[in-house]
């Protein structure tokens, strides 16, 4: 592609022709304030707030969606342009809900950022609010209009990431709002909880449903044991709200954390990742072998399991049966743990720390209570878990590293990386690899299906099979395949589908980041490869391994795919009406 050249600010700086005023800057060393933009998915040059000067020029323009041209004289910090950006700020804050020393995102907010950065004056504009209303009905998630900045962001990413598309912009002039058509709940829509909304808002106006209090309540009855299971990608998102740099591990210091706070159990979701590979192992070799319905396609993701329900319900006897890891992992407390405790199932307390939203809702769906009560309790998200640290007063980067209870806290490599797109497909190749052929695999390191790509395929030799694999993450990149699926033109064996693009480390109970480290830091990446790093230096890497495991199915479980496996390891689903 040509090149052209331009100065910002009087700085030269030479870029792609077609480049944006806004990427033009940042090459320059210069960055420009931005509140709608989210790169790849929202340019649509609306909340005024990127506006720059153009040499000659008699209007000021967007500078996320204003491309450069040869000889460009643009300047990003004119009184102009100040004046303006102050103003649009002043304006947004006219009509918003200022609640932000209660807000849960009191100093990570954008617009709170801007109005300081810009020395805004919060009241310069008093009068009349638009009416607005909070959207509680579902078990996931919470809509405050009231504090929405209309950049529709979370409109963009429902849609293009995610095509779920059930939230746009009704009304016209000052009424406009954000809401699902007809004015419907969410909850009687088809929106699958992936929360992907909420990462991308730049404000409070989305959250999730906060279960913090009743946790601390939890562990405060004598009555109950309370076990603490935090997901995979727990471990590699949680330091980012304590100051620690994207992708660091913090699983010692987690799990210090969650003993000071009172759990009477602290043990790892990795090892319901590990129960699944072995089931949903054991449950493909059955298909392919004996003629079952195929592609297989995996099952750990609750979004995408109520994604393909509303959207492909004919082609729900392509999902695994497994029960997701989460619930695996509940279902086992219930179940085997309360035997060997002597204790009613009712009286032990599940708490999950999920990077998900959608593991609120997955935890009440018919078909996942083992025992005769839920297989978990509640289920938090990365952040509820850094509010409950911070609430209790520990003092989180001063913590020793420690290690988890047994047995439920031994895992293997391959449920660590579930955590990233392409591992849930990787643990399960090293398990299939093994169980076909006999021998362990030449490379447990299967690269073809790791990266943040929306899609990657791979083929491998299991045992003179020719397996092809797809590995999807994004729900649009989903359909795509799914409609392949149903045209009879994917020939795949084995697909695994995460929600959220990069899989769980992205996902919709994360950290929140801001949009300029969005747009510029590939944040999935960064947390995938402390996951792969830890996964590479344990001397356990494989699910089959797992001691724990291997205790669990001689005591309780016998094999994979037993009939009480089944029962305690398995469900169903259902097909659910598009709205």
């Amino acid at each position: 592609m040509a090149l052209v050249n331009v100065k910002i600010n009087n700085i030269p700086v030479q870029v792609e022709e077609g480049t944006t005023i806004l990427e033009a800057a940042r090459i320059a060393g210069i960055k420009i304030p931005t509140l709608c933009y989210l790169k790849d998915v929202n340019a649509i040059g609306a909340c005024r707030v990127c506006v720059c000067e153009i040499k000659g020029a008699r209007s000021l323009v967007a500078a996320c969606v204003y491309p450069v041209n040869e000889g460009m004289e643009v300047f990003t910090n004119t009184k102009k342009v100040r004046d303006s950006r102050k103003a649009t700020v002043e304006l947004l804050l006219s009509n918003h809900n200022k609640d932000c020393l209660s807000c849960v995102r009191n100093n990570n907010c954008e617009l709170q950022k801007l109005s300081l950065d810009l020395g805004c004056d919060s009241h310069k504009y008093e009068g009349v609010k638009s009416h607005s209303h909070i959207d509680g009905s579902t078990p996931y998630l919470i809509r405050d209009n009231s504090k929405c900045v209309l950049c529709r962001r979370c409109v963009a990413v429902c849609k293009e990431y995610q095509s779920v598309a059930v939230i746009g912009a009704n009304g016209r002039g000052f009424d406009t709002h954000i809401a699902c058509a007809f004015e419907k709940p969410l909850m009687q829509t088809s929106c699958v909880g992936c929360g992907q909304c909420i990462v991308a808002c730049p404000v409070g106006a989305l959250t999730e449903v906060d279960q913090t209090e009743e946790i601390l309540k939890a562990i405060a009855d004598p009555k109950k044991r309370v076990i603490a299971a935090p997901a995979p990608s727990v471990r590699v998102g949680l330091g980012e709200e304590f100051g620690f740099p994207i992708g660091t591990n913090v699983e010692g210091k987690m799990v210090a954390a969650l003993r000071r706070m009172g759990f009477d159990d602290v043990f790892d979701v990795n090892l319901g990742a590990d129960l699944t590979i072995m089931e949903e192992g054991a449950e493909f070799l059955n298909r392919l072998k004996n003629g079952g319905t195929l592609p297989m396609i995996t099952s750990c993701s609750p979004a995408w399991i109520k994604f393909c329900e509303h959207n492909f319900p004919d082609l729900l006897d392509h999902l695994s049966t497994c029960k997701s890891p989460q619930q695996m992992f509940g279902a086992i407390c219930k179940t085997y743990y309360a035997h060997k405790l002597n204790m009613d199932p009712a009286d032990i307390v599940v708490v999950s720390v999920m990077p998900c939203t959608a593991k609120k809702f997955e935890r009440g769906r018919a078909g996942q209570s083992a025992a005769g009560v839920p297989d978990i309790d509640y289920a938090i998200t990365v952040r509820e878990l850094a509010r409950l640290i911070k609430r209790v007063g520990i003092i989180f980067e001063d913590l020793p590293d420690e290690e988890f209870d047994s047995p439920l806290g031994i895992y293997t490599g391959a449920g660590l990386i579930f955590g990233a797109t392409g591992g849930v497909m990787e643990a399960a190749l090293r398990n299939v690899y093994e169980l076909a052929t006999g021998k362990e695999a030449p490379s447990l390191d299967f690269k073809e299906v790791r990266g943040t790509a929306g899609i990657k395929e791979a083929t491998y030799d299991v045992g003179g099979t020719q397996v092809k694999v797809c590995v999807v993450s994004g729900l649009a990149n989903a359909r795509k395949i799914m409609d392949l699926v149903r045209a009879g033109k994917a020939d795949y064996h084995f697909i695994e589908v995460m929600s959220c693009p990069g899989g769980c480390v992205n996902g919709g109970g994360q950290p929140i980041r801001s949009a300029y480290e969005r747009n510029n830091i590939d944040i999935k990446a960064k947390r995938a490869k402390a996951l792969y790093d830890k996964d590479s230096q344990m001397k356990l890497r494989k699910s089959l391994d797992n001691p724990a495991l291997k205790q669990i199915y001689k005591e309780f479980l016998g094999e994979p795919n037993s009939d009480i496996a089944h029962h305690v390891l398995h469900t169903h689903y259902v097909p659910r009406a598009r709205h």
